[in-house]
């Protein structure tokens, strides 16, 4: 098994908290110095089309000054495939999105939307900037991935990460208990071990047809031990609960923590 795993630090939350007094506290840019000093291997950053967290300037500002590669997300729009294709980051990763939604949901549907995708991938290589697919660990949707022409998937453990939680936190007891998930301790704990099941295949799959694998969407502290153990996976994006965990020990701590259960 590899010795290191890449720990992705998305810092979209900081710009959460900023945008809710719309002041620029805390600053992003020292979110940023902050990652790159005590253990990320790469940021990760979403421009989404509504500009609810990361704004244009803030991506500018990220790639300009990032002393660690740049992962950038974002939807296959048009006008923001442009922005980005501009500011060059080290790496796209395409992802779903929709204006309504909490955070991202669900994998990109590489099927339905395999013309835009193809287009959008066509259009990054043209600028030198490699691919990653967000998509549900499905083997279909990493085969699918391979056509299309990624260099990489994600793969989207918000599935695993929400019957973890259910079955072992105080999730299912506050206002936020995931209702369609709210089944018996026996059901839960089938469907968890056949989320992960379907992980490590989606993971051994795209390895073995030479795609590199990550992993995100609602990693934590106390789950993230089950992504380490699938080998095929080389880097992990993790966001919320690491900023989430700094309220109470401080940025720089939360990325320590993080980095040391994520080291093989």
């Amino acid at each position: 098994m590899n010795n290191k795993i890449k720990l992705g630090v998305n810092i979209d939350h900081i710009a959460v908290l900023r945008e809710a007094r719309q002041v620029n506290d805390p600053d992003i840019l020292h979110a940023l110095n902050v990652a790159c000093i005590n253990g990320a291997d790469q940021i990760t950053i979403h421009l989404r089309e509504d500009r609810r967290h990361i704004q244009d300037i803030d991506a500018k500002n990220i790639i300009m000054h990032s002393t660690l590669p740049v992962n950038m997300e974002c939807s296959i729009n048009k006008d923001i495939l442009n922005i980005i294709s501009d500011l060059r980051p080290h790496r796209v990763t395409l992802v779903p999105e929709k204006r309504e939604e909490v955070t991202t949901e669900g994998g990109l549907d590489v099927f339905k939307y395999e013309d835009e995708i193809s287009f959008a991938i066509e259009q990054l290589h043209d600028c030198i900037i490699p691919v990653s697919l967000f998509v549900d660990p499905t083997v279909e949707a990493i085969e699918k991935s391979k056509e299309l022409g990624a260099e990489m998937v994600e793969l989207h453990t918000g599935l695993f990460s929400n019957l973890f939680a259910m079955l072992n936190s105080s999730l299912p007891y506050s206002n936020h208990s995931v209702k369609e998930l709210e089944l018996p301790r026996y059901e839960l704990s089938s469907r968890l071990e056949k989320a992960i099941e379907d992980i490590k295949i989606s993971a051994k799959r795209a390895n073995s047809i030479g795609l590199e694998v990550a992993a995100g969407h609602g990693l934590n502290y106390h789950n993230v031990h089950k992504m380490i153990e699938i080998k095929e996976i080389t880097e992990l994006n993790i966001g919320q609960s690491i900023i989430a965990r700094s309220v109470f020990t401080g940025l720089a701590d939360a990325i320590k923590e993080m980095k040391r259960l994520t080291t093989r």
